[in-house]
Parts: C-alpha cells; structure tokens; sequence
C-alpha cells in the first residue's frame, strides 16, 4: 500500500505544471506565495543574484534549488513555465531563452522597453504555441472587470471621455540616479512603471487611442526620470481621454488606479475599491436603478484560494495556468496586448520631445 501512494504521488507530482522563479525580490516572494498554494504547480527553483536570499530559500524551501544566474537554471532545470520578477532590462533575453526552451512565460512589466522587442516576442510565443502573459493586473481586478461588463452592455451609453489616473508614493525624497528606477532604458521613471498600469487599464476598458497629443513628462525628485505624466489621449470614433500619473504623491499609502468615464447615458468613476455610478435609466438586471449607484469590491469579488496583496494578483497567476492546461483559454493579457501598451509610452515620449519641452 505504501509503494501504491508514493507511486502515485510521485504521478501525481509529474503531472503539475513545473515552474522557475527568476528574481525573488518583492514580486518574485508574492508570485512564490500564490503559485505555491495552487494544487497543480510545483516550484522546482528559484534564481536571484543574492546570495543571503538563496541561503535563505535553501534553509526554509526544502526542495526548492536555487541558481545565481538565469541561464543555469534553463541548463539544469525541465520546466514548463517561468516567471520573470528581474528587473526590467533582463525580461527580454530571459523570454528569448525561455522560448528556445519551449517554456510558457509569465512577465512582470514592463515584459519589454521597446515596441519592436515586444513586436519579435509576440511573434515569437504566438508561432511556437507558448502562453505568455504580463503581469497588470488591473485587468484580473474585479472591479474594473465589472466596469467592463458595464461598458460593453453600454449601461452609461457611448463613451464621450475618460480620464485615468495613478498615484503612489513610490519617489518622495531626492534619487541619486544609481538603481534601475531612475534609469529609462532599464525600465524606469514614472511612464513605464506606474503609467503603464493607467494606460493598459485604458486599453482593456476603451481600446487602444488613435493619437496621443499634449504629453508633460515632470521631474519632481528624480534624477534622470519623469515623477508626473500627462497627457491626451484621441479616438478617431470622437472619444478623447487623459492620462494623469504621479508617483511622487505622499497623499497616497498604496499605489491607487482611478477611472472616470463619461457617457450618453450616465458616468462612472471606480478604482480598484468600488464604483459609483450613475445612469439616466434603470437596469433591473443589473440592479442599477436610475441616478446614482454604489458598487463595493464585496458586492462583486470571486473569492480566490490564497489572498496576498489583493484578489488580482491570485487570479492573474491561476489564469496563466488555466492557459497552460487548456489550449483553447484565450490569454487575457498576452505579449501582444502589453505590446499595445508599449506603443502608447512610446507615443508619449515621442510627443514630448517633438512638442512637449520649451
């Protein structure tokens, strides 16, 4: 009997999706929290440049190996995924080799600094078959899925304006310029790491702008990086939206997205909390009376296996393995979507040189 059950445990164990984690700061230990709690994932290895952090990995994760470098891990390991927590100049080649590999791929964003690497990646996981996803969240938020459902439903009518918004105090003393997030190349600055989330979100609710026009890009603390985004967005349907971005904000203890949309038939104003929302008519369906509503995270949440940080960050990940079990599950948030998003920062700084400086 005992032969019995620990052959099928070991059968048990083969079949689960093998994952790497590459970079176990922050992000890296969160995604490891979530992943580790999903009853069809085993966490083969983890890699990280500090040495104190694999000593810690090895003294505390029985069975997890650990690797200094990225490339070791693809040479030892058999997986079926990564995730990738590095910092951003590093998700590029990681991808790449990843690919080679035949490895689904879990980013964190930017997965990408530059249009035409996400372009090459895109087509690269889309020819080979491989899930591959980048981690903004917003979209996995259950609030903003909920306005979502509102908008294609068309609750408040056609949309006529928007405005999203981000703020955090993530910069709020003087930067050295010596770390990645006063470096743009690396990823760093305001429009890459925060505006990202604001214009994704955008995207995922609206579309993709035809036209960004009216771009400031602020210093306030940093050295080499915009603090502050602004900027217009056009649509050639009429719709036209801005984008407001401060990650120098003290007002803010966590990082915050707002969206206010403006329709025929009412308006909309959410962030990752509720929604306040009113209408010129009543939706029974929806139970939306007419004038104004409020909609809490508890009215419309899914409950989710493991809670860290928030309901999104679990179920972006248990999507990601959704689509790698099952083929026919349509990634919500693939290469090819993030690559939108590139385009619209690219179109940012661009404006803002031609334009935006006197």
């Amino acid at each position: 009997m005992i032969t019995i059950l620990k052959n099928l445990m070991s059968m048990n164990d083969n079949n689960k999706v093998k994952i790497g984690i590459i970079g176990i700061g922050r992000m890296g230990i969160t995604h490891y929290s979530i992943l580790n709690s999903h009853p069809d994932v085993s966490i083969k290895a983890v890699v990280d440049t500090s040495g104190h952090i694999l000593s810690l990995i090895e003294k505390y994760l029985k069975g997890v190996k650990t690797y200094k470098a990225y490339n070791e891990l693809f040479r030892h390991e058999k997986l079926d995924a990564v995730i990738i927590c590095t910092p951003p100049t590093l998700h590029y080649p990681i991808a790449i080799e990843a690919a080679e590999k035949n490895i689904h791929v879990f980013s964190e964003k930017p997965f990408t600094t530059q249009k035409e690497l996400g372009l090459k990646l895109s087509e690269i996981y889309e020819q080979k078959g491989l899930v591959n996803q980048v981690g903004y969240v917003n979209r996995f938020n259950d609030i903003f899925i909920k306005v979502k459902e509102y908008l294609d439903f068309e609750v408040i009518g056609k949309v006529i304006r928007f405005k999203s918004e981000m703020f955090s105090c993530t910069i709020t003393k003087a930067e050295e310029g010596n770390t990645w997030r006063d470096s743009q190349e690396n990823g760093g600055g305001a429009l890459f790491e925060v505006a990202s989330h604001a214009i994704d979100l955008i995207i995922f609710l609206i579309g993709k702008p035809d036209k960004i026009t009216g771009s400031s890009l602020t210093k306030i603390y940093s050295k080499n990086v915009e603090d502050a985004v602004y900027a217009t967005l056009l649509y050639r349907s009429g719709i036209s939206g801005t984008l407001n971005v401060n990650w120098s904000d003290e007002s803010y203890r966590k990082p915050t997205n707002k969206i206010e949309i403006f329709g025929t038939g009412g308006k909309i104003l959410a962030d990752q909390h509720g929604i306040k929302i009113y209408t010129k008519i009543a939706f029974p369906e929806y139970k939306l009376s007419q004038g104004w509503n409020s909609i809490y995270i508890t009215d419309v949440f899914k409950p989710v296996p493991f809670y860290v940080r928030g309901n999104e960050f679990t179920s972006e990940l248990y999507h990601f393995i959704e689509c790698i079990k099952n083929d026919e599950m349509k990634n919500r948030c693939s290469f090819r979507d993030a690559t939108g998003t590139l385009e619209q920062i690219e179109a940012i700084f661009n404006d803002y040189e031609l334009n935006g400086k006197f």
